[in-house]
C-alpha cells in the first residue's frame, strides 16, 4: 500500500508502467515486522537508463571513458528526460552521469515509493552471511513514470537489505596445519620475475569493515616489505570502519589488501567501501572502474547466489562490468565457497554472482601441498571440506556460454550435465582451502584465512605483474586464456582431482578449478604470445 497520505500523492504520478525484471521475492529467514518505514525518513536510490548503443562486442583495445559515454552510455535526451521527470515529481536528482547511465536519487520514503509503486517496510531477516539484519523491504515488481518506460531499465536501492557475503573461511594460526604467506604463493605461483605492480593500480571492493595502518605497517614489515599505498574510498556513504567485526568483514578487507600489497607491493591500492546493498555494491563498481588512472584489475570477494539477485540487478551488474572491460579494466570475483549448491536450500545448482558474470574472471578455489622454499607443488586438488566449505563452480542459469569459452567447457563430461548449459564457473583458481590458507593479520592477530576470497586478490595481483611486463591492461582476459586446442597447461596447473559436490574436476577446464592455478611465467609467455 502507499506510505503518502492522499493530499502528498500527484496526478502525474498515476501514468505508471511496470519495471520488467524488479520483481523482488521477499527476504529469507524474516524474524520480526517493525512496520512500514516512516514515509518522512530521507533515502537515496540509483536508477540506471538504457545504452545509446549496445555494446555487443567488447573492443580490442581499452577506449577512454568519454568514448564509453559518447557511444555506450546514456543519450542527452535520455538523461535530460529523466532528470526533469524525476525533478518533476519532487525528487532531488544528486548526481547524474552519462558514461555510467547512473542518475543518483534522493527523496522521503513516502515520495520514492509513490513514484516507484512499491510499499517499504521495515523488517529483521537472515541475510547472506547468517546473521540477522534489519533494514527496508519491498516485495514484488516497481513501476515507472510511463515518459520513461524502456528508459529507465533498473531502480536499485529501495530494499536495502545485505546483498552479498564475504567469500572466506578464517581459522587461528594455531590449528592448521599447513599455510602460506602471500609472497610464498608468489613464488609457489611462479609469479614472473622482474615485476612488482610499479605503475599499475589495483582496486579492492568492500561491503563492510575497515582497516587500520598498524595492522598493515606490522604485517608488512614482517615479511620484509614496504607497505604500500594504500586509499580508502567512500561510497554511498560507506566508509573504512575497522575494529567493528575482527572475525567478519575486517577479516575480508585485511586479507584482500595484505594479498595485493604482498604479491605487488609497487601497485597503487585504493580500497572502495561501499554499502552492502544492490545500489552500493553496483555503485562501488562502477567508482572503481571509471577512476581515473583506470586500475589494472579490481578485485571482488563479495557474491550470493544468483537466484538472490533481481533480475534488473544482475542485468546492470553486468553491464557495469562490461563497461570496466571495455575500458581495459580486468574484474576478478570469488567463485563463492559453498560447493555446487552456493548454499542454496532446494537441493540444486547454483552459481555465484557476480563471478558468474561472464565479463568476470571468476576465481575458484584449491587445496594445496607445496614446499615453501622451492616452490615445488606436490599435490593440489579441488578445495572441498564439506558442503559449506568448499569452492563455489558449476555453470549459470541466467547467462549462456560465451563464445570464448565455446568448445572448452565440456558440459557432458562433469556430471550431471545441465539441462540448457550456461556460462561455466570458474575461469581460474588458486590455493583456498583454509586448511592450507593464507597467513594473515587482522584487527592485531595473526590468523590463516581460506576461501576463494583470497582467490580474486591473488589473480587481481598477478594481473598486475603481468600488466607491468607487457605495458599493457588486459580487460576481459578469458579470450587469451581460452585457446581450442591448447592445452591449459600452456599456462596453468591443471587441477584433475577432487570435486565440489555435484561436479568433478578433470583435464583442462571443469566447473571445480577452471583451466587451474597459475603458473605466473607461463602466463605472461602465453600473453606475449596471444597478444
Amino acid at each position: 500500500m502507499s506510505t503518502e497520505t492522499p493530499e502528498e500523492q500527484r496526478p502525474e504520478e498515476t501514468q505508471s508502467v511496470p519495471l520488467a525484471g524488479s520483481e523482488r521475492a521477499p527476504a529469507p529467514g524474516v524474524r520480526d515486522i517493525h512496520g512500514p518505514v516512516d514515509p518522512s525518513r530521507r533515502i537515496e536510490v540509483t536508477v540506471i537508463l538504457r545504452r545509446q548503443e549496445e555494446l555487443t562486442e567488447l573492443p580490442t583495445t581499452p577506449i577512454s571513458r568519454d568514448e564509453l559515454a559518447s557511444r555506450y552510455g546514456a543519450s542527452a535526451a535520455d538523461l535530460d528526460l529523466a532528470v526533469l521527470t524525476f525533478s518533476g515529481l519532487g525528487l532531488d536528482v544528486i548526481d547524474s552521469d552519462a558514461a555510467s547511465r547512473r542518475i543518483r536519487l534522493a527523496g522521503t520514503v513516502g515520495r520514492l515509493s509513490s513514484v516507484f509503486g512499491t510499499s517499504l517496510d521495515e523488517l529483521t531477516s537472515r541475510g547472506p552471511d547468517g546473521t540477522a539484519v534489519t533494514h527496508r523491504h519491498r516485495t514484488g515488481g516497481l513501476q515507472v513514470p510511463a515518459a520513461l518506460d524502456g528508459i529507465v531499465v533498473a531502480v536499485l536501492g529501495l530494499d536495502d537489505r545485505p546483498q552479498a557475503r564475504a567469500q572466506f573461511r578464517i581459522v587461528p594460526l594455531a590449528s592448521t596445519g599447513t599455510s602460506y604467506t602471500p609472497p610464498q604463493l608468489g613464488k609457489i605461483y611462479n609469479f614472473p620475475d622482474g615485476t612488482d605492480g610499479s605503475g599499475q593500480t589495483v582496486a579492492i571492493l568492500e561491503l563492510g569493515g575497515g582497516f587500520g595502518q598498524q595492522d598493515l605497517d606490522t604485517y608488512f614489515q614482517g615479511l620484509g616489505i614496504s607497505t604500500p599505498t594504500v586509499t580508502a574510498v567512500g561510497v554511498d556513504g560507506g566508509s573504512n570502519q575497522p575494529g567493528q567485526d575482527p572475525t567478519g568483514a575486517d577479516g575480508e578487507v585485511l586479507l584482500d589488501i595484505e594479498v595485493v600489497g604482498a604479491l605487488a607491493p609497487k601497485a597503487n591500492i585504493v580500497v572502495y567501501f561501499a554499502p552492502n546493498t544492490d545500489a552500493g555494491f553496483l555503485d562501488a563498481i562502477v567508482a572503481a572502474s571509471h577512476a581515473s588512472p583506470a586500475p589494472t584489475s579490481i578485485s571482488i570477494s563479495w557474491g550470493q547466489s544468483e537466484d538472490a539477485w533481481t533480475a534488473q540487478a544482475r542485468a546492470s551488474f553486468d553491464q557495469a562490468m562490461a563497461d570496466a572491460a571495455a575500458l581495459g579494466v580486468t574484474v576478478t570475483a570469488a567463485a563463492g565457497d559453498n560447493g555446487s549448491s552456493d548454499g542454496a536450500t532446494d537441493s540444486k545448482d547454483h552459481a555465484d554472482f557476480p563471478a558468474s558474470s561472464p565479463h568476470v574472471l571468476a576465481c575458484g578455489g584449491t587445496r594445496l601441498q607445496a614446499d615453501a622454499a622451492t616452490g615445488a607443488i606436490s599435490a593440489e586438488t579441488v578445495w572441498n571440506d564439506g558442503p559449506n566449505s568448499a569452492t563455489g563452480g558449476g555453470y549459470s542459469d541466467v547467462f549462456p556460454v560465451p563464445s570464448w569459452q565455446s568448445g572448452s567447457v565440456g558440459h557432458a563430461k562433469h556430471k550431471p550435465a545441465p539441462k540448457q548449459p550456461g556460462r561455466g564457473v570458474p575461469d581460474v583458481s588458486g590455493v583456498a582451502d583454509p586448511q592450507t590458507g593464507y597467513q594473515v593479520r587482522v584487527d592485531g592477530k595473526d590468523v590463516v584465512i581460506g576461501g576463494t576470497s583470497a582467490v580474486a586478490p591473488l589473480w587481481a595481483a598477478l594481473l598486475a605483474r603481468l600488466a607491468q611486463a607487457t605495458n599493457r591492461r588486459f580487460g576481459l582476459i578469458q579470450p587469451l586464456l581460452y585457446q581450442k586446442g591448447i592445452p591449459s597447461a600452456s599456462g596453468f596447473h591443471d587441477i584433475t582431482s577432487g570435486s565440489n559436490g555435484s561436479y568433478n574436476a578433470g583435464t583442462g577446464w571443469d566447473p571445480c578449478t577452471g583451466l587451474g592455478s597459475p603458473d605466473g611465467k607461463a602466463l605472461l609467455a602465453l600473453l606475449e604470445a596471444r597478444s
